[in-house]
């Protein structure tokens, strides 16, 4: 696989393995608002931000300089916050609600487990959602099914404001959670559109940046808000929230998927790409590498609150700073991955770093829950916990990357099958580390341990990066 990239409109297509480089692009054609995206339809091998320089500078056929590249810049920063806003919407949408969930039991006179089921109905319905609105993407391209699924989320987000009894909000998380998982798989596809080799790997770097941020202010933002209202008014946020969202999309995020591009089968077409995606043996391996670390990722979620306050006995607000300096640090990896890492080397050594640490991170978490080093306290657990999430910000952006550029025609399928693995073997995985009670950590770390392991070897024996390095080294 490539190693080095840049924005489509500085690069030809990079073609997966097998494939002859050559293909031509078009001019790129100013449309609308200044700095938006386009496609131009007399040019529809276009995939490119308007006004992005070339690096050849103004010597070069296409450079702009001055005024030109300052828009360019302004429009980078654009595309950099609409996708950013539109990965972070879920996690808002479930991590803002979290403080309401015993004011909510109270409210609608049901049992604190129903009350749970809204949680996992907006989980199911983002890990399957991602599953129909990535095909529809590939077919009618980028804009028209995320305006479609941001609409639906801010219809279904003020139902829920609104709902009178358990089983509706229930039923509207889940249409919340399908809706807004076009946000999640649309904005991948789009970087995929726009984006190859060692850039993608930095754009979805900065992703993380933004998205990082979300599960560690959400819970803040519900809080203060619930000072002032109950919890209905956390879903008048959100519904605020992606009106919001949805007018930016509307004004200044235009297509991104040439017409040409575009799929014009139906259900058994997007049946049949995903089954080709699956086929790839690469493909499949680093889909399974990202699904296998979301799932480390989940059962630190899933277990360290317990960990934390009822094992070691620290209070919510020392959960809240240890569980904010690890997000912290995740974010700060995944800067170092994009700016200083990716384009120095390759994107599989650093993939291959990024597991190395977090098997090491996860067998001394072990061994310190089974008592190998004695009685350990609390900073010793969490600076293993420190060190795994780090790690996150290094494996995490490369499997997308390394998995999407193989999907030269299929970025919107793809990223659907990236997002829905990876939200279910987290799901599965999830549970498990509650099976011996909530007196030890030991199921965390073995949950943790196994995945991380499962995750290196699929890595090993499924993308087999040595191949792909030697048959460039040798000029395949």
């Amino acid at each position: 696989m490539p190693e080095s990239g840049g924005s489509r409109a500085q690069h030809a297509e990079i073609p997966p393995s097998g494939d002859r480089p050559g293909t031509d692009r078009a001019p790129v054609v100013q449309h609308g608002d200044a700095g938006a995206l386009s496609v131009d339809p007399a040019a529809p091998q276009v995939t490119a931000p308007a006004g992005l320089p070339d690096p050849a500078g103004p010597s070069g056929a296409a450079g702009p300089a001055g005024p030109a590249a300052k828009a360019a810049r302004r429009t980078g920063l654009l595309v950099t916050l609409v996708l950013g806003g539109l990965t972070a919407l879920p996690p808002l949408s479930m991590d803002m609600y979290l403080p309401a969930l015993p004011a909510v039991t109270d409210s609608l006179s049901a049992p604190a487990a129903t009350v749970q089921l809204t949680l996992t109905a907006c989980l199911a319905g983002m890990a399957l959602g991602q599953l129909v609105v990535g095909p529809m993407s590939d077919r009618w391209g980028r804009r028209t099914p995320l305006l479609l699924g941001m609409v639906v989320y801010v219809l279904a987000t003020a139902i829920c404001a609104l709902a009178p009894t358990a089983g509706l909000l229930i039923g509207f998380r889940l249409l919340q959670g399908l809706a807004g998982a076009a946000g999640i798989v649309i904005a991948r596809a789009v970087v995929r559109d726009l984006y190859d080799g060692v850039e993608m790997a930095r754009f979805f770097s900065t992703l993380m940046l933004i998205s990082g941020v979300a599960p560690i202010v959400a819970p803040l933002i519900g809080g203060q808000v619930l000072r002032i209202t109950d919890w209905r008014g956390i879903f008048v946020v959100l519904t605020a929230v992606g009106i919001v969202l949805t007018l930016v999309v509307w004004k200044w995020l235009h297509e991104t998927l040439p017409p040409a591009d575009c799929h014009t089968g139906g259900v058994t077409d997007a049946l049949r790409t995903m089954r080709g995606l699956l086929s790839d043996r690469v493909f499949t391996g680093y889909m399974v590498v990202g699904g296998l670390a979301f799932a480390v990722l989940f059962a630190y979620i899933s277990a360290s609150p317990f960990v934390v306050q009822e094992i070691y006995g620290a209070s919510p607000q020392t959960f809240s700073l240890l569980f904010g300096l690890n997000s912290i640090g995740l974010i700060v990896v995944g800067q170092i991955n994009g700016k200083l890492l990716v384009g120095r080397i390759s994107l599989d050594k650093v993939l291959g770093l990024g597991l190395a640490v977090i098997v090491l991170a996860a067998v001394a978490l072990l061994l310190m829950t089974l008592g190998v080093f004695g009685e350990v306290g609390l900073v010793p657990v969490a600076a293993g916990l420190f060190v795994l999430m780090s790690a996150m910000g290094l494996a995490m952006p490369n499997t997308n990357a390394q998995a999407l550029m193989r999907t030269k025609h299929a970025a919107g399928s793809a990223s659907a099958l990236l997002g829905t693995s990876s939200f279910l073997i987290g799901a599965v995985a999830s549970p498990l580390v509650g099976i011996a009670g909530e007196d030890t950590a030991v199921p965390m770390a073995v949950v943790q341990v196994v995945c991380a392991v499962a995750a290196v070897g699929c890595f090993l024996f499924l993308c087999r990066p040595w191949q792909r390095a030697g048959r460039e080294a040798g000029g395949l």
